[in-house]
């Protein structure tokens, strides 16, 4: 029987299996590289275009923020007017209230006294003055109170004087100013 040396042949396979393997590794390894080169950029661009998004939504967020301030500015402004229209209103519906005012005070005083001041604060009436008696004085909070323009008249002094042969009697009665609109008249 002849006698065949298989050593080399196997020894070439040997050979060939490791150099196919060392390519398959190197290619494997290769494949490896680039997938994460790829991921990698993939992660970069989707970052990327994230940042983009976000640079997007930050602009229009300020530009709504100026737009808010430039609304909410608007908006005082109106308030303001809204009570300027509302005191000139309010103005126009009072006006013709002083004559009424002035008239009832006339018509309320009683002969024998005279007001020496007229002051109002709001639609609190300062009447300061004087009269013969004191009973003068009771008879002007009587027709004070009788009047459709003033209620709750309350008298705060009233000194009697000695002015030579005749009494005198300074006083302060406190009146309360009735609005038209509180009379139930509405605008005129």
């Amino acid at each position: 029987m002849p006698r065949i040396n298989l050593l080399p042949w196997r020894e070439e396979l040997r050979k060939k299996r490791q150099r196919d393997f060392g390519i398959a590794a190197g290619v494997a390894v290769l494949a490896g590289i680039i997938v994460v080169i790829g991921c990698v950029q993939v992660w970069n661009a989707m970052i990327s275009h994230q940042n983009e998004r976000n640079q997007l939504l930050r602009t229009e967020i300020s530009r709504l923020d100026r737009q808010i301030q430039e609304i909410t500015g608007l908006e005082q402004q109106k308030e303001r007017l809204l009570a300027r229209m509302e005191i000139i209103d309010e103005l126009q519906r009072s006006r013709p209230e002083i004559v009424h005012v002035f008239d009832e005070l006339v018509r309320a005083l009683p002969d024998g006294v005279h007001y020496t001041s007229v002051r109002q604060q709001g639609s609190r009436i300062e009447l300061r003055g004087a009269a013969q008696s004191s009973t003068r004085v009771s008879a002007l909070m009587r027709q004070l109170d009788a009047s459709p323009w003033f209620r709750d008249p309350g008298l705060s002094v009233v000194e009697t004087t000695q002015d030579g042969p005749s009494r005198r009697a300074e006083f302060t009665v406190f009146v309360t100013q009735v609005s038209a609109v509180d009379r139930g008249e509405g605008e005129s």
